[in-house]
């Protein structure tokens, strides 16, 4: 039995680029200080600073647009914005040497007397439909020591009063990479610690690509499941294997937006029943029955809509209306969401019988490696390439070894991926300061016919 879902109606002159009603959005606010995650409608709202704006003025704007917080006659809005584009390049004297070596900040003396601007003065101003960028060129008016700091304390001092009264939001399409590094910036035991190039390389030592069956063992969120999806891009099928029990959570993938297409190519399926399918061991059809029923039980409870308070980044909640409401917007033509990680069919498990897998994939660190190595191996196709990330090294070491006495594959290695930030900026280029230095290890090899 399937669950149907109703498709998406996207207009033939829908532009791909752009966001509409019902698509997840990552709201970037004050360039990284901030990263929520929220599903646009008419009725979203998100807090910013102490104001509550509509998302609606998102919908049906490319990603990539900048917005700002705008007073209005009916309340505070998110504009439209368009950051400049000048770079404050140092002035430069006639004999060559830069104003700025003539200046520093050893005279200044921080005693919160050099702003004469009040707290009293910045709300009559905002009472008076001051914008966020009057006020900001207010303080550095006001400001006794302004004009005394160097070039880099005057930018660094003009862009913090701008993040607090003229805060810019960017949109970001919710994608690999973007969803990878916020949940590794604010809550990176959701997705086991799982850095953008670990990931990649998983991808790429698994050898995902075109038309890939992928079994996948998905304790990271769904972030997994998300990222093989995508690369498949519709072709192939991904299965999401678990253990007996309730399935692993995919809630991050559905901030993917994929479509019903791609929806269709996410499967479940338990370890059990593959291996059951394997041993060529048919179930009896009340015990089929009624594992279908379990499934699609569960399979209701955890395809339902991601609550605000696990997609967002902060504590603070963004309320959508899960009812489509109509718009102005004539490319705004979309129902609720396509459900992914239905039951696998069985006539796809009997086609996975007869070839198997072409890629196996585990995050799991919670589970022993070896253990979930052991049984879904046999699963997979002869030169059939894995890859298997853990946190600690042990376990992989572990896992390699019985590997190599079972002569079950070749070509097996223990990867520590090793990634290094830069700051690029005028005459202060450098390695980022504080950097995440460690993400894991990853087993790779090519499985074989064991002798």
């Amino acid at each position: 039995m399937e669950i149907s879902e109703s498709k998406p109606q996207i207009d033939s002159s829908e532009n791909p680029r752009s966001t509409w009603d019902g698509c997840s959005v990552l709201l970037d606010i004050n360039d990284g200080d901030r990263l929520v995650f929220a599903r646009l409608s008419a009725g979203a709202k998100l807090k910013i600073g102490n104001k509550n704006c509509s998302l609606q003025p998102l919908i049906g704007c490319p990603f990539g647009s900048f917005f700002r917080v705008e007073n209005g006659a009916e309340g505070p809005y998110l504009a439209g914005y368009t950051p400049s584009t000048e770079v404050n390049n140092v002035q430069e004297k006639g004999d060559g040497q830069s104003i700025d070596e003539f200046r520093d900040n050893r005279a200044l003396v921080d005693n919160n007397k050099a702003q004469s601007l009040t707290g009293e003065d910045i709300n009559a101003m905002r009472q008076q439909g001051a914008t966020g960028d009057e006020i900001v060129e207010a303080l550095i008016a006001n400001s006794a020591t302004f004009e005394k700091k160097t070039v880099f304390s005057q930018e660094k001092y003009r862009l913090k009063k701008q993040k607090k009264y003229a805060p810019v939001v960017l949109m970001r399409r919710p994608f690999t990479r973007s969803i990878c590094e916020a949940y590794l910036k604010k809550y990176p035991n959701k997705i086991g610690f799982l850095r953008m190039d670990t990931l990649s390389l998983l991808l790429s030592m698994a050898n995902v690509s075109a038309n890939s069956d992928v079994l996948v063992v998905d304790m990271v969120g769904g972030l997994l499941t998300g990222a093989v999806a995508e690369r498949l891009g519709g072709t192939g099928y991904v299965c999401n294997t678990y253990l007996s029990g309730s399935p692993y959570s995919m809630d991050i993938a559905r901030i993917f937006n994929f479509g019903d297409e791609i929806c269709k190519r996410i499967v479940r399926s338990p370890l059990a029943d593959l291996l059951s399918v394997q041993n060529g061991i048919e179930k009896p059809a009340t015990q089929e029955a009624e594992s279908g029923n379990m499934e699609i039980q569960s399979n209701d409870q955890i395809s339902s809509a991601v609550s605000m308070e696990e997609a967002s980044l902060t504590s603070e909640s963004v309320i959508s209306d899960p009812i489509p409401v109509s718009t102005s917007s004539p490319v705004i033509k979309m129902s609720k969401p396509a459900k992914l990680g239905e039951k696998a069919p069985q006539e796809i498990i009997s086609l996975w019988k007869e070839n198997g897998f072409s890629s196996l994939i585990i995050a799991a660190p919670e589970l022993d490696a070896w253990g979930f190595v052991k049984e879904t191996l046999p699963l997979m196709s002869n030169s059939a390439s894995f890859a298997i990330f853990h946190q600690y090294l042990q376990p992989l070491a572990t896992c390699m070894h019985n590997l190599q006495t079972g002569k079950m594959a070749i070509g097996m290695q223990i990867s520590e991926p090793w990634l290094r930030e830069y700051q690029v900026l005028p005459s202060r280029t450098h390695p980022c300061m504080q950097m995440n230095g460690f993400a894991g290890y990853i087993l790779s090899g090519t499985k074989i016919l064991p002798t």
